[in-house]
């Protein structure tokens, strides 16, 4: 091993030594001149000290961390990383006859820092944040099929939304093994049509499972309004946990289109749903009062950067608002918020703004979070995005 050196400024390698996986540029006291994004360099501290080894980038985050040892990064490693985020997902038992959806690789939370991998039945869908993980990509792949107990076949890359797009790679999504096989993957029993090939993310929104296992529990009896539905996960959920009648709402045609067939797939023609291709505050807005008394607002990420935060705050409180104004003594509210520049307590702090906004005396019923397939790296805190409320509105 002979990788390119960076160091670090005094001081700065604070954060090193305490396991945070990435290094800032303005950290970095010198390094390489003919660095290339997505070499794999060492990285020093001020006194020469070792620190690691990690993926070089262009950018605020110019290394994030492969290993705090200097090791080699090879096959040897990607395999090692990969089959111990498989044996975790084993432990959580989400490899069964009845589920066979679930994240397997979830960046830093997984110690893999810049990708993500997600499984539906026999096929991996492969995201690269970073180019070094892009230029690992066949390595990868190859690991993911040699997993033992994965029982995987095909591996399919999908990048080209997610890398840095200063980098110029032009990636291109397609199968790197294998080929498209099936789209039907089994959560929790209950059947879902993924569109990996041109769907949002990785075709799929694996990380609200557990949360719309709460929602069947609360379902029983209850009209549903899912907002934002997408694939209709929570739409499925609610009917099969008993809703008397379950509305979906997206305001694309062809994530209502999708939404429709996962109904099918799972209840036929005769189940009690429609689902409405509308804006959703349009929808809101309009509806009449007392119309649903469970309701699911599960929208797109508001902010996607901390500059924009204060205008997502007070989306959130606005859509939150138009909800509750409309519904009825006892019902019940998933509400959430995905922006990883969102802190738990701002969007708290949003919904009771809401609240109070609209003069209704709210209960929280949980407090959730993303699921236990998208691990949180202890030491890397920006790697819980996923935040939500169930309310009880009197």
């Amino acid at each position: 091993m002979n990788y390119p050196v960076i160091t670090l400024r005094r001081g700065k390698e604070e954060s090193l030594r305490r396991f945070h996986p990435w290094v800032f540029s303005g950290a970095i006291a010198s390094a390489p001149e003919n660095l290339e994004e997505g070499d794999i360099v060492e990285v020093r501290s001020s006194d020469g000290t070792p620190l690691g080894v990690g993926h070089y980038q262009i950018g605020s985050i110019a290394v994030r961390m492969l290993s705090d040892e200097i090791i080699e990064i090879n096959r040897e490693y990607y395999f090692n990383r990969l089959n111990n985020a498989l044996r975790l997902r084993k432990a959580l038992g989400l490899l069964r006859d009845d589920n066979n959806a679930f994240r397997l690789v979830h960046g830093e939370g997984d110690f893999l820092p810049g990708l993500i991998v997600d499984v539906y039945g026999q096929t991996a869908v492969v995201q690269a944040h970073s180019v070094g993980m892009h230029y690992a990509r066949d390595i990868i792949a190859e690991c993911l099929v040699s997993l033992p107990g994965a029982s995987l076949r095909n591996v399919y890359y999908k990048s080209e939304t997610t890398l840095p797009y200063k980098a110029s790679l032009d990636p291109q999504n397609d199968y790197i093994i294998g080929s498209y096989d099936t789209d039907i993957a089994v959560e929790n029993g209950l059947k879902f049509r993924v569109d990996w090939l041109k769907g949002q993310k990785t075709g799929f929104f694996v990380d609200q499972r557990d949360n719309r296992s709460l929602l069947r529990h609360f379902a029983r009896g209850r009209r549903v309004l899912n907002m934002f539905c997408y694939t209709g996960g929570f739409s499925v959920y609610a009917l099969s946990g008993g809703a008397t009648l379950v509305h979906s709402v997206d305001s694309s045609a062809k994530a209502v289109s999708l939404t429709r067939d996962n109904v099918r797939l799972n209840f036929g023609d005769d189940a009690p749903h429609e689902a409405f291709a509308e804006d959703a505050f349009k929808y809101l807005a309009e509806m009449k009062d007392g119309a649903y008394d469970l309701v699911v607002l599960d929208p797109p990420a508001f902010a996607k950067h901390r500059g924009a935060i204060k205008n997502a705050l007070r989306g959130y409180q606005k859509l939150n608002a138009r909800a509750m104004e409309k519904m009825p003594e006892g019902s019940i509210l998933f509400t959430f918020s995905c922006s990883q520049a969102v802190s738990k307590e701002q969007f708290r702090l949003a919904v009771f703004s809401a609240a109070a906004q609209v003069g209704r005396r709210v209960r929280i019923l949980h407090q959730l979070t993303q699921p236990a397939d998208h691990p949180i790296n202890i030491y890397h805190p920006e790697g819980e995005y996923l935040k939500g409320l169930i309310l009880y509105i009197e």
